[in-house]
């Protein structure tokens, strides 16, 4: 029986950690309550779990105030939340050619309503060049929103650099950490960052359907909440509490899912993201130097982003000249039971700064369950299948 192989944690991470599915399950069987509805003790006993999610999330991410934790579905409900609750007709906002559909369509959207964007262009391996932003900079510029790293090559954006760049001309600075949260560090006061937005479901090791946003602490008035809806407080009031996080938090929260990302930060505490990061980093040098043999057997491969461990995540994608992306994706899962990425990733834009529009590419993303001999199989499959492919197979 083929073991296998799951090189896709950059789309979620996979497994889990026991501890997460324990949570999940014993939130559903011995809690069930919402929360601020109810006036009895178990019903105090989850609300006293969200607080505690809350407090783990700023500490992990150097946040100030816990108040200004706000839970979402996900990043993508969470930018939508920050885009368009604080940017107006008449405004200029700056990002980067390297950034995911989760920022990209809302900004199209207000586009539409008369707020406009540029572009700062990246680097063919996905990095950012000093200078560009300020060549994005207009009168009107309120703020920058930008990846921490990029889904499809793993480069590393200089989110400290933008930070110091929005602090010294007054913008507003937002972050997308879907990529990284969990796996680089990140201090939103260190970095100057006004909004962060993460998601539970990839590197913080929760289950899907959870995720966020932290707010510095001078930002939530500045944002019109998008949702509105009942939060438990203020009852007799037809609009939105004032106060955080009530004024972005509208309905029920997934509280199954919080009792979840909690145990996953529990885990990343006891575990240290930098052992995370090392390990995850160690295979994909092991990875790039295996393809790099292959290349040198003459078999087509192109690698994109980053040639070396520095500046980048646990994610590769390659391209294969010559052979079907799609075909070749399937047969490592079909003959292989590696299981990867194969197309766009939800990220046009950075393929075209890439170089890879529209074909697209395979992406191997490392997780902490991966193992180097897991690695050694997928070089060696990658190299059966190329060879196979130019022989006419």
């Amino acid at each position: 029986m083929i073991e296998a192989i799951y090189f896709d944690n950059a789309c979620t991470t996979y497994p889990k950690p026991e501890e997460v599915a324990q949570a999940v399950h014993a939130y559903i069987t011995q809690v069930g309550s919402n929360v601020n509805r109810s006036s009895y003790g178990r019903a105090y006993g989850a609300e006293e779990m969200v607080y505690d999610a809350r407090e783990r999330l700023c500490r992990f991410f150097g946040g100030g105030d816990c108040r200004n934790v706000v839970f979402t579905k996900n990043v993508t409900e969470s930018l939508n939340i920050l885009l368009k609750g604080f940017l107006k007709p008449g405004d200029h906002v700056i990002t980067t050619s390297m950034e995911h559909n989760a920022v990209m369509r809302p900004l199209t959207q207000l586009s539409r309503q008369g707020v406009a964007f540029s572009r700062a262009w990246c680097r063919e391996d996905g990095s950012l060049p000093p200078g560009e932003l300020e060549k994005c900079l207009r009168p009107n510029t309120r703020a920058l929103v930008m990846t921490h790293a990029s889904n499809v090559c793993g480069t590393i954006l200089p989110v400290e650099e933008a930070g110091a760049f929005c602090r010294a001309h007054g913008l507003r600075f937002f972050v997308d950490a879907a990529q990284t949260g969990g796996t680089v560090p990140i201090h939103m006061q260190e970095m100057h960052i006004d909004a962060l937005a993460f998601t539970g479901h990839k590197g913080l090791l929760g289950p899907q359907g959870i995720g966020g946003f932290i707010l510095g602490e001078d930002m939530p008035m500045e944002l019109e909440p998008l949702l509105s809806g009942g939060t438990g407080s203020v009852s007799h009031k037809e609009e939105m509490p004032d106060f955080m996080p009530d004024r972005f938090e509208a309905g029920t929260l997934n509280l199954p899912g919080i009792a979840g990302l909690c145990a996953g930060l529990d885990w990343l505490e006891k575990t240290g993201i930098h052992r995370i990061a090392r390990h995850e980093l160690d295979l994909t040098e092991q990875f790039l130097a295996g393809l790099n043999g292959l290349k040198a057997r003459g078999l087509g491969i192109e690698i994109l982003g980053k040639t070396g461990r520095e500046g980048r995540t646990g994610v590769v994608s390659i391209r294969t000249p010559g052979h079907g992306l799609a075909q070749t994706a399937a047969r490592l899962d079909e003959a292989y039971g590696i299981m990867t990425r194969v197309g766009l990733h939800c990220a046009p834009y950075a393929h075209r700064t890439l170089g890879t529009f529209p074909e697209g590419t395979i992406r191997f993303s490392f997780g902490w369950w991966n193992r180097a001999e897991q690695v050694e199989a997928a070089v060696e499959a990658l190299g059966r299948i190329l060879a196979e492919e130019s022989d006419g197979f």
